[in-house]
């Protein structure tokens, strides 16, 4: 029997799946997926992933500005955040994707703090959990997470950091997405990361159609392959696949609360 999984990071309002979303569905339930979290990166996707939450039961939303597009975000789009979420349906589940990133050429990294700190604000107004994007500024985020005090908590997505950052994260509440990277090999770090954290700190995710998988390199990654994420985990780690899937499963139903 397949266990049940829930993609906690699928943004299947891009290319390959747009115009194919019926037999991504398909092909995603077929192994297993029952329900995918769709992160919006930009103002301009609120609109169709709330469109595609409410066209099909196994998809939920969630709204919010991504770092990597800062130079695009302007004040209105926050403004246009607070107006979606205070109008949402059951089906949007968390602000998100929302964080921060060193890694950029020009980061404006005074301005991402600010758009997360506002993000943040409004996640504990309309009491929902964050989904975090965080490459190169795990001690910055632990730290300002530490400052803010979030009533609903969330995931550090698609976490390559060392075992003490994701340690401070998950003393703080948070769950750690556990992602493709683990099925490469030289992805030692990482995968004894994964290994060590309590089985209750961890969620899955896909991040399709980017992160592709080992052995698929160059294709558009899917939320059908996140049973091979699972096997790959399962091997990392001492408990039974059964004991994995059921508690992952159970994590993810605890942090975004889905109302069907």
């Amino acid at each position: 029997m397949i266990p049940a999984f829930i993609d906690t990071h699928c943004h299947f309002d891009f290319p390959p799946f747009v115009n194919h979303e019926e037999q991504s569905l398909q092909l995603a339930a077929e192994s297993g997926v029952d329900r995918m979290v769709i992160p919006a990166v930009s103002s301009a996707m609120f609109v169709g992933i709330v469109r595609l939450s409410d066209q099909y039961p196994m998809i939920y939303g969630a709204l919010g500005l991504h770092p990597l597009y800062v130079d695009s975000h302007r004040d209105e789009h926050l403004a246009q955040l607070q107006q979606m979420l205070a109008q949402r349906s059951d089906k949007v589940v968390a602000v998100g994707e929302i964080g921060l990133d060193d890694y950029m050429e020009t980061p404006q990294s005074e301005r991402q703090l600010w758009l997360l700190s506002e993000q943040l604000k409004l996640a504990n107004r309309y009491d929902l959990p964050v989904i975090l994007h965080s490459r190169r500024t795990h001690d910055k985020l632990a730290k300002l997470l530490r400052q803010t005090k979030q009533a609903r908590t969330g995931v550090i997505h698609g976490f390559s950091g060392s075992l003490a950052q994701a340690q401070a994260f998950v003393r703080l509440g948070y769950a750690i997405g556990v992602g493709g990277v683990i099925t490469y090999e030289r992805a030692q770090k990482t995968r004894q990361v994964m290994a060590q954290l309590p089985l209750s700190s961890l969620l899955l995710e896909t991040d399709a159609p980017d992160m592709p998988l080992a052995g698929f390199q160059g294709q558009p990654n899917r939320p059908e392959r996140i049973k091979l994420i699972f096997e790959q985990l399962c091997q990392l780690r001492s408990e039974s696949a059964e004991q994995i899937a059921r508690q992952i499963y159970a994590n993810t139903q605890a942090l975004f609360r889905f109302a069907i």
